[in-house]
């Protein structure tokens, strides 16, 4: 599903990079999700649930599966916008 949110490219890579900042010193994934996601699932902390491989974006499924588990990706840059991944299983 493709974000609503009309802030600018530039915005919107400003905003990551700083929620990427708060993350990585850590602040809680799923709160920041609930707080600054537009993806529908931010209601569940940014959680997807599982997914296997070919099921997302090319982009993010080489991030996704590339994590160990329990860490979080740099910025990921998708058509669907810009995510931060953190690997749970």
């Amino acid at each position: 599903l493709r974000s609503t949110a009309t802030r600018s490219q530039e915005e919107a890579q400003q905003k990551i990079d700083e929620i990427k900042a708060e993350v990585h010193g850590g602040a809680d994934f799923a709160d920041a999700a609930r707080q600054h996601s537009d993806c529908p699932s931010s209601a569940q902390g940014g959680d997807l649930g599982k997914f296997g491989r070919g099921m997302m974006v090319p982009e993010f499924e080489e991030s996704a599966f590339s994590l160990e588990v329990g860490t979080t990706s740099g910025v990921v840059t998708t058509d669907f916008g810009y995510h931060l991944i953190m690997r749970t299983s």
